[in-house]
């Protein structure tokens, strides 16, 4: 698979402008990007921007914290998918995970899971807050309540993605679930290193620059 197939063309901060997310959405149409990531409000623009272009409208659910009510996280995911979403990035309920409360995090799963109606789920554990023993136990609640991702991570916590998580959530999750590294990749030969360790997608704002890393790369 190229690596542009690979890439969510993300921007997520709070004051990206509809401007900034037109240009995104010009930027993965013309890079034939696996989607651009947004925040839910711009679903409907990305939508009316991508389609019929083979690059899908993801959003974030429950983010950055994920410490939202599942019902809440359930009625954002029903409007994204009623405004065009076709893939729903959603976090766990970390809190939750760090007491050991897995029945509420596979439950808080899956409400998002049924709420998406057969899109695509990426399930963000945020592995920086958790240890390797709860990212393990994440991925197996994911996998339980039928989300198609896991993900490590949003990109505003402490840390980002690296080769050792990306690595551990793919053995555990084998093939009943793909991995997407997320969080800090800034260049070629970053995402390489993620796809070498098991990512089958890449959250990554910087997803022109790995592009143009790639080409150079392979002259």
């Amino acid at each position: 698979m190229k690596i542009n197939k690979y890439i969510d063309h993300t921007l997520l901060k709070a004051d990206a402008t509809s401007e900034q997310i037109t240009k995104l959405c010009n930027e993965a149409r013309e890079n034939d990007f696996a989607s651009v990531c947004v925040n839910t409000c711009y679903v409907p623009l990305c939508h009316d921007l991508l389609e019929g272009s083979g690059v899908n409208v993801c959003c974030v659910v429950g983010f950055p914290l994920g410490a939202m009510s599942t019902k809440a996280k359930a009625f954002e995911t029903r409007q994204a998918v009623k405004d065009g979403a076709d893939e729903i990035d959603m976090v766990i309920n970390i809190g939750a995970a760090k007491e050991a409360n897995w029945r509420y995090v596979t439950r808080d799963i899956k409400a998002v899971v049924k709420a998406a109606k057969g899109k695509l789920v990426k399930v963000i554990i945020e592995t920086c807050l958790l240890t390797d023993r709860e990212k393990v136990r994440a991925c197996k609640c994911a996998m339980k309540a039928g989300a198609q991702f896991v993900k490590t991570s949003t990109g505003f916590s402490t840390a980002g993605a690296t080769e050792h998580d990306v690595a551990l959530m793919k053995k555990t999750v084998g093939e009943t679930c793909k991995v997407k590294a997320a969080g800090g990749i800034r260049s070629y030969e970053d995402a390489q290193k993620m796809i070498d360790a098991g990512a089958e997608r890449l959250g990554c704002s910087a997803g022109i620059k790995i592009i143009e890393g790639y080409r150079a790369a392979n002259q």
